[in-house]
């Protein structure tokens, strides 16, 4: 099945799940029609201590400017002033619209303003060009007159000024929370197992494994090469680590259960269906599949070339005369889905050896070099996401891709 109207259901084939999505929106450019003469046009340079607001205000020859203290409030107090200041010039504001980068406030006042009947858009930050001199002028000043160029530019409908931000709701936003918070606790093991290692390969102790569910009792019957107990200071530093380490472990199993108990209370409504679905795939577990829909097999993306691109799984060629050559990866997308799917597409080749991917893949490094095979498990990460998307968007299934029965 297709897509249906505005709100339309995908039926995965084979496992007879329903998948609302939603209509995918291009962001490369504006799809309003613009009107200068009707439109108040305002860009905000964000910060900690003020907000720097420029606008473009139908009837008035100035390009306000004005500092404000971070006060969203105030914010619609000003739009409305402007929006007076154009009605007594003689002009109809049939459409405010309001721009500001993405960075640190995120898009909570993307959503008070929307809230408020006024469209906003959030511009993402790498793609606004600035000038490549060694030393540029660069202030809050200089900042929102680039925002407003580009954002007329974008409102024109022109590519290339300037690339937007898919605005997400509290909920999607809350959806990242715990495999991204996942992700920082199992970076933190990492670091207090290599830390606790650290101290003691200094007094020359090696094979103690700390990871270990029983390295607090055998941590006193360690001795240095010398025949000596742990000093100390290095001992009870150890027994800390020891003990942050398993806090650690406790929290990690907590978001573990949290995620699945969530899933098995609505298995069958929106991101956790295509966990499942996805979790169906014999040697993808759910810590992969919930990472992959919450980050980007849930977003509305608008082709395959977009769902590489968000991932960084893109090339960047470097064309210039009758040179041609490929400098690599873009890596200009979200890299925790990169990191992941390169991750997926190693264990893919181990647990899903007869599918057509795996097939394409040992067709292609078969009596190769190490080099190459690097270079393409990249290709095969690419390709894999693309087929995840198309699983979870028409019900497709990769060729040749063992499932997991459906439980009941």
């Amino acid at each position: 099945m297709g897509r249906s109207g505005k709100e339309g259901t995908i039926l995965a084939a084979n496992h007879g799940r329903i998948i609302p999505m939603r209509q995918t929106d291009d962001l490369s450019k504006s799809l309003t029609p613009f009107v200068q003469s009707n439109t108040l046009i305002a860009v905000i340079e964000l910060s900690l201590s003020s907000w720097l607001v420029a606008g473009v205000v139908p009837g008035v020859a100035r390009q306000p400017l004005k500092k404000l203290e971070p006060d969203e409030a105030e914010l619609l107090r000003l739009l409305q002033r402007w929006r007076d200041e154009a009605v007594k010039s003689g002009c109809t504001i049939e459409r405010v619209v309001v721009a500001y980068e993405a960075g640190r406030d995120g898009f909570w006042l993307a959503r008070w303003l929307r809230a408020h009947e006024i469209e906003v858009h959030v511009i993402h930050s790498s793609s606004v060009a600035v000038s490549r001199e060694h030393r540029r002028a660069k202030t809050d000043r200089l900042d929102t007159a680039m925002l407003l160029r580009v954002f007329m530019g974008w409102l024109r409908g022109e590519r290339g000024h300037c690339g937007m931000v898919a605005v997400p709701t509290i909920e999607q936003e809350d959806a990242k929370r715990p495999h991204r918070e996942r992700e920082n606790l199992v970076g933190e093991k990492t670091r207090i197992i290599n830390r606790m290692k650290a101290a003691l390969i200094r007094l020359g102790i090696r094979g103690f494994k700390p990871e270990l569910r029983r390295a607090p009792q055998k941590l006193d019957g360690l001795r240095t090469p010398e025949g000596l107990p742990l000093p100390p200071n290095t001992l009870d530093e150890i027994r800390r680590d020891l003990a942050r380490l398993a806090m650690v472990r406790e929290q990690i199993d907590l978001i573990e259960q949290a995620r699945l108990a969530r899933i098995q209370e609505a298995p069958e409504t929106g991101p956790n269906a295509m966990v499942r679905l996805v979790a169906s795939i014999v040697g993808v577990g759910v810590e992969t599949a919930d990472m992959l829909v919450q980050e980007v097999l849930s977003r509305d993306l608008r082709d395959r070339r977009a769902v590489a691109r968000y991932a960084g799984l893109t090339g960047s060629p470097d064309e210039s005369g009758s040179k041609r050559r490929e400098k690599g990866l873009a890596k200009a997308g979200n890299a925790r889905v990169r990191r992941g799917l390169i991750q997926l597409a190693w264990r893919f080749l181990m647990f899903q050896k007869d599918s057509a991917l795996a097939k394409w893949y040992r067709a292609r490094t078969d009596g190769g070099k190490g080099v190459r095979k690097t270079v393409m498990i990249v290709a095969l990460a690419r390709k894999l996401l693309i087929a995840l998307w198309r699983m979870v968007t028409t019900g497709e299934v990769p060729e040749g891709v063992r499932l997991r029965p459906v439980e009941a």
